[in-house]
C-alpha cells in the first residue's frame, strides 16, 4: 500500500491567523478544573539518547502506568487537568517531547527516535516494575509517536490509544506544510505573547480557561521579553513513513478516539482505520469535540478513556498481534 501521508504539524504554536486567541483576561473556570489542577504533579527527568526529558507524574507508582503524549509544539501541561482524574486508578506520567516544552532540543528530529521517548519515561518512573505493563496515550502528533512506539516496543506495552491522529487513505493525501525555519518572535510582554497564542487547525474553543492554562505554559522569558518554548525546527517537514503499515504493525492492544467534529479525522477516516485493523479494535468519537479533544470536552474525554481502559481489564483482544 502506498504511503498515506498525514498532517503532522497542526497543534498550538504562536502563529498568526483567525484561530482561537487567548482573550487577554483571566477566564472563569469551573470547580472540576480547580479540583484537578490543585493536585500538583511531581516533576522528574528522564534521559533518552542523551536528551533530558521534562516529565510530570500523578498517582501511586504501585498502580498500572499510563504515559500521555501531547501534540506538536505543545507540552505536558496540556494533560494536567486530565491526568488527576486518571490517577485515581493509574500511575500517570506526561512529558515534553524533545524539542518541545522544557525538554532538551535535538540537532534533528525523527519519528522513530521520538518513539523511544515514552519508553524512557516509563522506565524512569518505574512503570515496568509493577505487574502490568503501561499504556501509551497520544494526541494528534503524539498519536503518531504512540503508533510508532507500539510498532517498535509493543511487546513491552499493554496498549496504545491514538487520539485524533488520522491515518489517511491514499486518495486523501495530507502532510505538514514545508515551513521555512526562522527564529521565534520575541514579544515585549507576557500579555502580548499570550495574545498571539493560537490553536491549529482552525477551530473555536469555548473553554477559554483551558486556552489560558496551556498558553501560559507554552512561553518562556528571554532577553527582551517572551517567546515560545518549542524548537522552531520541529515544524520542518519530515515523513512518518507508511502510517497505514505502521498502524497495522502495532504489537499491542489498540484503541482509537476522535473528536466527532474533527476536521482532521472525520467519520470516514475512523472507518478506514477500523478496516485497516481488521474491524477488531474500538473506534469511538467524543461528541461536541473537534481536534483538540481534551480542550473541547475534557470530562467526556476522561470518561471515554476510563471506559476503554476498564474494558481492556476485563476482555480479550479480537485482533491478533
Amino acid at each position: 500500500m502506498s504511503d498515506a501521508k498525514v498532517n503532522l504539524s497542526h497543534d498550538e504554536g504562536g502563529r498568526s491567523g483567525p484561530l482561537t486567541p487567548y482573550e487577554g483576561r483571566e477566564p472563569p473556570a469551573p470547580a472540576w478544573f480547580h479540583k484537578a489542577v490543585a493536585q500538583a504533579p511531581r516533576p522528574f527527568k528522564a534521559q533518552c539518547d542523551g536528551i533530558a526529558l521534562n516529565c510530570l507524574e500523578w498517582g501511586d507508582r504501585s498502580k498500572p502506568g499510563i504515559v500521555l503524549i501531547h501534540g506538536n509544539g505543545a507540552h505536558a501541561w496540556w494533560w494536567a487537568f486530565v491526568a488527576p482524574y486518571l490517577a485515581e486508578e493509574y500511575h500517570v506520567a506526561a512529558f515534553d517531547l524533545s524539542g518541545m516544552g522544557d525538554s532538551g532540543w535535538r540537532p534533528g528530529y525523527a519519528m522513530r527516535s521520538y518513539a523511544d521517548e515514552p519508553i524512557a519515561v516509563a522506565e524512569a518512573c518505574g512503570m515496568f516494575e509493577v505487574g502490568e505493563p503501561p499504556v501509551i496515550v497520544g494526541h494528534s502528533f503524539g498519536g503518531f509517536v504512540t503508533m510508532t512506539a507500539g510498532a517498535k516496543h509493543g511487546a513491552r506495552l499493554a496498549g496504545a490509544v491514538l487520539v485524533d491522529s488520522p491515518v489517511n487513505p491514499p486518495d486523501r493525501p495530507g502532510g505538514p506544510p514545508n515551513r521555512q525555519m526562522r527564529p521565534h518572535r520575541v514579544y515585549p510582554t507576557l500579555e502580548a505573547a499570550l495574545s498571539r497564542f493560537r490553536l491549529a487547525p482552525e477551530q473555536p474553543c469555548e473553554n477559554h480557561y483551558l486556552i489560558d492554562y496551556v498558553a501560559r505554559r507554552s512561553l518562556k522569558e528571554v532577553e527582551g521579553g517572551w517567546t515560545w518554548k518549542f524548537d522552531p525546527a520541529i515544524w520542518q517537514r519530515f515523513e512518518a513513513g507508511d502510517t497505514a503499515a505502521m498502524l497495522r504493525s502495532i504489537a499491542c492492544r489498540v484503541g482509537i478516539m476522535r473528536g466527532d467534529d474533527s476536521v482532521l479525522m472525520p467519520p470516514e477516516i475512523g472507518a478506514y482505520m477500523f478496516e485497516l485493523l481488521g474491524k477488531a479494535v474500538p473506534v469511538s468519537g467524543v461528541p461536541e469535540a473537534q481536534h483538540h479533544v481534551m480542550l473541547d470536552q475534557p470530562l467526556a474525554f476522561v470518561a471515554a478513556l476510563r471506559a476503554l481502559l476498564a474494558d481492556w481489564n476485563h476482555s480479550r483482544p479480537n485482533r491478533r498481534v
